[in-house]
């Protein structure tokens, strides 16, 4: 029998039922993306005009800050929209559209911290032949990688939710489209949906976590045949790196490593990998990176003042 789909917006019931609480959070979202837009922004524009960020790390740095500003726009403006409406409705194209550009991002993000944890480990492993490696043809091939995977993760979310039948039910408990919400709505079995979800992401999340951690494992290692100005450098850099990867694979991992099911704490989860780590990476990479804040108020300084040159 041929199921047709009723369903054409979905009903989000958000994170809170409180106005006050809904009030207090439009305030709290609406400059976490404020700080989110201005601190990823602020990385790119430096990275694209300061001639001494040319180094392969800064170029995938300055794409990590564009995804992270991509995928927090999928999901804050949104949200914060939403807080000030007592109903918050999203039509079914919109809903597939922000799980699609949602996993395009965040799959792309992943595999990009893999791709940098691997230049940090041919800049400190392997010094001498850094630059022959990871010249420009391969910085851009990794990226491209990359974006490849993330393309492909997102297709195969969107056609194992697009296909299924919405005949009634449309209240999601969330205040984004995702996978386990939309599969509890669907008017047919999803078990084994939601156990492709599992092997998919959660494999995903464990291997590529587990990979990121042995990599700095090794590269930790290797650093004692550094010497102890280079080995604080390559400390700092690896020490922003891991909290970085620590921050997105922990909500990850226990999202998708269980049984397919939602759960209370799902919702703030979500807000912290979707909303609170894209505003916290660029403060984590440039508080601990000194060419990339000195690079910074250079830039700051040529926009105050763009005639200093000519000044007495």
């Amino acid at each position: 029998m041929e199921h047709r789909n009723n369903v054409t917006e979905f009903v989000l019931l958000g994170l809170t039922q409180s106005i006050q609480g809904q009030k207090i959070l439009f305030v709290v979202f609406l400059l976490i993306y404020i700080v989110t837009m201005v601190g990823n922004l602020l990385i790119v524009v430096t990275v694209v005009v300061s001639p001494s960020l040319d180094a392969p790390m800064y170029f995938f740095l300055g794409y990590l800050s564009f995804m992270d500003a991509v995928y927090s726009t999928t999901v804050t403006p949104n949200m914060i929209i939403d807080l000030l409406y007592e109903k918050k409705t999203i039509s079914f194209q919109a809903c597939m559209s922000q799980l699609f550009i949602g996993h395009l991002f965040g799959g792309a993000e992943i595999l990009l911290l893999v791709v940098m944890a691997y230049d940090r480990y041919v800049a400190i492993c392997k010094p001498l032949h850094y630059l022959t490696i990871m010249n420009q043809r391969v910085c851009v091939l990794l990226l491209l990688l990359a974006w490849f995977g993330g393309f492909l993760h997102a297709v195969v979310k969107l056609f194992s939710i697009y296909n299924l039948p919405f005949c009634g039910p449309n209240v999601i408990d969330h205040f984004i489209c995702d996978m386990y919400p939309l599969l509890k709505l669907a008017c047919t079995d999803t078990y084994v949906i939601g156990l492709t979800v599992v092997a998919n992401d959660g494999t995903i999340c464990v291997v590529i976590f587990l990979v990121l951690l042995i990599s700095y494992g090794v590269i930790l290692y290797n650093l004692k045949a550094l010497s102890q100005e280079g080995r604080r450098k390559a400390l700092s850099t690896c020490g922003s790196h891991i909290t970085v990867v620590v921050l997105f694979f922990v909500p990850c991992i226990f999202m998708y490593v269980r049984p397919p099911s939602t759960l209370p704490i799902d919702k703030f989860l979500t807000v912290f990998y979707t909303v609170i780590t894209p505003m916290l990476n660029p403060l984590i990479y440039t508080l601990r990176n000194g060419e990339m804040k000195n690079a910074m108020k250079k830039l700051i300084l040529v926009c105050i003042m763009p005639h200093r040159d000519n000044l007495p």
